[in-house]
């Protein structure tokens, strides 16, 4: 029986392009790259970055 690739649990974040455009920190990617290899949302450039991240905001 064939397999197809296995879709990774942890998705890289959608960023808002528009905001990172001019942004020194990610240099217009919205994203950056962490020491353990993950992409995270820039803080400088994106509104959601210092929103609890994973989270929901509606609780338990």
């Amino acid at each position: 029986m064939a397999h197809g690739a296995h879709r990774s649990p942890l998705l890289p974040p959608h960023p808002d392009l528009t905001a990172a455009r001019d942004c020194e920190q990610c240099l217009g990617w919205g994203t950056v790259v962490t020491r353990d290899g993950a992409h995270e949302l820039c803080r400088s450039c994106q509104p959601d970055a210092a929103d609890d991240e994973g989270t929901d905001p509606t609780g338990p």
